[in-house]
């Protein structure tokens, strides 16, 4: 049989006792019910207690409010408020610090409900609340809880805003103007202001004249970025597109902030920007600087920093002219400074490693910050008018203080890393800028949500990635990716490999003049080495520098292609092997390469410096032919990808705008009735 309609089956609950389970008759008075649950528990007194909801602001039951009680609520024993009210105010005035804190903090849980907050005033609560705020003994916790419950226990409506004293509003407008230890303080202050000036005209003009606009524009920007990064982008719910026009605006305004500095011409006659240059100089050579400059004249300690200045990489001893050039005008100083003193060791150590390399490898440390800051302008649009549509915003720049600068400071250790894949020269720099520009893009484009993430993520965008990206882009847009091309260009392969070893052998025909590198590293000596036509044999010889070619029949030592066992090439080379790892012997390696062969009972090796880096390619790629290995140098590759092309190209030729589908089409069914084929064994009448 149904319950009736006016009972609800509840839980009860206490601490350190076991809940009961009951059914509430909602026509019964609050206090036989009360009475009934008192006694279960062998509890006496039970006026002194009440109900409360066990969730949310745990407010408590009354008559008035009993009817949300519902089928399956949980419900809990308390204290009631008129006690609870005399306990807690006797806590607020105890002499003790840490009793005076834990009573706000089961103060301020139950000042929102009505009942509790009646008690609370008519004990003198807001009096007692009030001198805690005014003597400010705690700034710290203590305080903030204070503002807390009495803006909950103003909320009510039992006491006007318009009863407050001006010694008590000043008091808290000081708290909004001073920086407190506690966070949390201000916000409270400025809340409880707020509502002070919207209830009352006269005290809201005193809060008017005691704030100032500057100081609301300090709270505003306090902690803005970290709520957006926080519960704006990482939030759970899809964001919406006004949304992300309203941050793509915001991120443009706070990069346009950048503009005046972007703008600005380094000053020759500002003292203060000429002594940021030279912090800038003695952060990477303060040490040097210290050894060699002591005690030498003005003339030479004036040319020990311009040659300083140009290690640095300023293409001009006056590093000042170098930063006369708007974009990125002072914009790239700070970038610089804000590197040298942020990532010290990795400043350092980029100046230092890139200042002692020779053959003009070095990356130039000012002229590619300088340059990288136009690019970072570029990318980022800064100075540009915002669009009335775009929503093209980067989350990372929400996610921490001075987000453009540490993105020069990912960006520039990406460009040195960059210039050392590349093997860079001074005349390279142009082309290392612009596949650096690409790296940039590409991850920006991935809207990464961090800074490391957008850090690891360019890391890995190496040069060979950002090749390999290039081409497979092309071929996309060419259409040559498609199965069909795809199945072509295997077809094609065998073929054109062939081609190029027929060359590759044709190459070692011709043959080469190469130079012997003794052990004092002269190289005052030649030889010459070719295939012979019949690729039976080596053919070999000393020869004068300056003399035509010689002929075969003039080049007396010989190695016969059958003898050859295997092709060593860099420091598996036994004439480079014992030379160290010094970096005089670094284009040795790439460039040796040697041929193991069998002479009589024991092992020789003819070795070979090639010339050039591309005679290496060839040499190799010919010999391994002659020794049956696969060709697998880089100028292989590049050679195989262009046949590729081309001679797809010219199949396709008679194709052109005719789309190639993915799959070849269906055969068709066999006709259903083979009887038209003419039957000849009939002869004719």
């Amino acid at each position: 049989m149904a319950p009736p309609r006016n009972v609800v089956k509840i839980a009860i609950k206490m601490r350190d006792a076991i809940p009961q389970l009951i059914q509430l008759d909602q026509a019964k008075p609050l206090a036989a019910v009360l009475k009934e649950v008192c006694d279960a528990w062998s509890l006496t007194h039970s006026e002194r207690y009440a109900l409360q909801f066990a969730d949310g602001h745990r407010r408590y039951i009354t008559e008035n409010n009993r009817a949300e009680i519902k089928n399956g609520s949980i419900l809990c024993l308390s204290t009631a408020p008129d006690l609870e009210a005399e306990q807690l105010l006797g806590g607020l005035q105890s002499n003790s610090p840490e009793g005076r804190r834990e009573a706000l903090r089961r103060l301020v849980p139950l000042a929102s409900d009505m009942i509790f907050a009646r008690e609370v005033i008519s004990r003198n609560g807001l009096q007692i609340l009030g001198t805690i705020i005014e003597d400010g003994d705690d700034l710290g916790e203590v305080l903030a809880l204070s503002l807390r419950a009495f803006s909950e226990l103003m909320e009510h409506g039992v006491v006007s805003w318009e009863t407050l004293s001006i010694p008590f509003v000043r008091k808290v407008v000081c708290y909004v103007n001073m920086n407190l230890m506690d966070a949390s303080v201000p916000p409270l202050a400025l809340g409880l202001l707020e509502s002070v000036t919207l209830s009352s005209p006269a005290l809201g003009q005193l809060v008017k004249s005691e704030v100032p606009l500057d100081r609301l524009l300090v709270h505003l920007q306090r902690n803005l970025r970290q709520f957006i990064y926080k519960n704006i982008i990482h939030s759970a719910a899809p964001m919406g597109d006004e949304m992300a026009h309203h941050l793509y605006v915001l991120q443009a305004l706070m990069l346009g902030l950048l503009e005046p500095r972007m703008r600005t011409p380094l000053d020759p006659y500002s003292q203060e920007q000429r002594e940021q240059l030279q912090v800038l100089r003695q952060a990477a050579f303060e040490v040097e600087g210290e050894s060699s400059g002591a005690g030498l004249s003005a003339d030479r300690r004036r040319s020990l920093c311009a040659r300083e200045f140009r290690k640095l990489g300023f293409s001009n001893s006056n590093p000042a002219q170098d930063l006369e050039r708007v974009p990125p005008g002072l914009l790239a100083l700070d970038n610089m400074l804000y590197f040298s003193r942020n990532a010290p060791s990795a400043y350092s150590r980029f100046v230092l490693e890139n200042s002692s390399r020779e053959d003009k490898h070095e990356c130039p440390f000012a002229r590619g910050s300088i340059q990288l800051t136009v690019l970072l302008c570029e990318l980022l649009r800064v100075g540009e008018p915002c669009s009335e549509t775009a929503q093209d915003f980067s989350p990372m720049f929400f996610g921490q203080d001075q987000s453009f600068h540490e993105l020069f400071c990912v960006g520039i250790q990406l460009l040195n890393k960059t210039w050392k894949e590349m093997r860079a020269t001074q005349e390279d720099f142009d082309k290392v800028m612009q596949v650096v520009r690409e790296q940039l893009a590409r991850t920006l484009a991935l809207k990464p949500t961090s800074l490391e993430l957008f850090r690891t993520k360019v890391n890995a965008l190496t040069y060979g990635e950002v090749l390999r990206l290039r081409q497979t882009e092309r071929l996309h847009q060419e259409g040559t990716l498609a199965p069909p091309i795809l199945e072509l260009r295997e077809k094609l392969k065998p073929e054109l490999m062939g081609l190029i070893r027929q060359q590759r052998l044709l190459r070692l025909c011709e043959g080469t003049l190469f130079r012997k590198i003794s052990s004092r590293r002269r190289q005052d000596k030649l030889w010459f080495c070719c295939l012979s036509p019949n690729h039976k044999l080596l053919q070999y010889g000393d020869m004068e520098e300056g003399a035509s070619p010689p002929t075969l029949e003039s080049l007396p030592e010989q190695l016969p292609v059958a003898d050859m066992r295997a092709l060593l090439t860099g420091k598996d080379c036994p004439h480079v092997r014992e030379k160290g790892s010094g970096k005089q012997n670094k284009d040795l390696y790439e460039l040796a390469f040697s041929i193991s062969y069998d002479r009589g009972e024991e092992e020789a090796y003819l070795n070979f410096i090639a010339p050039s880096k591309r005679e290496f390619y060839l040499w190799t790629d010919g010999l391994s032919a002659l020794l049956g290995s696969p060709m697998g140098s880089e100028q292989t590759r590049l050679d195989l990808e262009q046949l590729l092309t081309m001679e797809t190209k010219l199949r396709l030729l008679e194709l052109e705008n005719v789309p190639i589908p993915e799959r070849p089409p269906p055969v068709p069914p066999p006709p259903t009735n083979f009887n038209f084929c003419y039957d000849c064994s009939i002869a004719e009448p």
